[in-house]
């Protein structure tokens, strides 16, 4: 079984961190692909220990404001 998760990439100074939005598991990496390998390793291990539920769907835009 597997599941699609919503993820959003940060960069944070020397490191991008890749957090689920889904669980707030989150991974780090000095690359993108080396954070979201991580996190997916995270995540795999977090599955050994919680019931999986399918994620829910989640849209993500920006807003602006005017300050």
């Amino acid at each position: 079984m597997s599941f699609k998760y919503n993820v959003i990439v940060q960069k944070e100074e020397n490191w991008y961190v890749a957090k689920c939005l889904d669980n707030n598991v989150a991974s780090q990496g000095k690359t993108i692909e080396e954070a979201m390998k991580n996190l997916k390793e995270a995540l795999e291990l977090y599955m050994q220990d919680e019931k999986p539920e399918k994620p829910k769907e989640i849209f993500v835009t920006t807003l602006e404001v005017a300050i």
